[in-house]
């Protein structure tokens, strides 16, 4: 099959399905997801969705995503490791993803009953039920996505934990 080699067109002698640097194409997709979770929506109350994008959280998953996917590609491209940063870049997004679970949706619950409240008052109307905030898609991809790239950076720390150390000294031969 010509074509599919996987040799990079004008860069004879790099291939890029090396077996070594196949497994950076995880933390690349996953990067990539990343960023594109904070165009999903992250909070849906009622009939309408937020999307994560314009709040700070959303512009720190998307800078991580995109150096971790930066990251990802330069090791395919240069055949060097680069789990640490990778690893200390998805714990980062985990974090922030986490917090934006536990914390965005019920934030924005409470911002849309403050204003529930406000139109009643204005309108001199009953006030009615609180609305209901739940967690959007753009949390969950978020979510998984930096898990991945934090699964892939531990697999450096279990590889180096694996290895047995023995120490040898001339006294064994006895």
């Amino acid at each position: 099959m010509a074509g599919c080699s996987g040799v990079v067109s004008g860069m004879p002698g790099i291939d890029l399905f090396r077996p070594a640097m196949r497994g950076y194409f995880i933390p690349l997709a996953a990067g990539l997801l990343l960023t594109a979770s904070t165009f999903l929506p992250w909070v849906v109350i009622g009939d309408t969705a937020l999307s994560g994008m314009p709040a700070v959280p959303a512009l720190w998953v998307a800078g991580l995503g995109a150096l971790a996917a930066i990251l990802a590609a330069l090791s395919i491209i240069t055949r060097r490791n680069s789990r640490h940063p990778l690893l200390v870049i998805g714990l980062a997004a985990l974090g922030i993803m986490i917090l934006s679970w536990r914390i965005m949706p019920r934030s924005a619950g409470e911002r849309a009953l403050t204003l529930k409240q406000a139109f009643a008052i204005v309108e001199d109307t009953p006030l009615g039920e609180a609305p209901i905030a739940l967690v959007g898609s753009g949390i969950y991809v978020g979510l998984a996505a930096s898990a991945a790239i934090v699964a892939f950076g531990m697999t450096i720390v279990v590889k180096r934990a694996s290895q047995a150390y023995a120490v040898t000294s001339p006294d064994d031969d006895v």
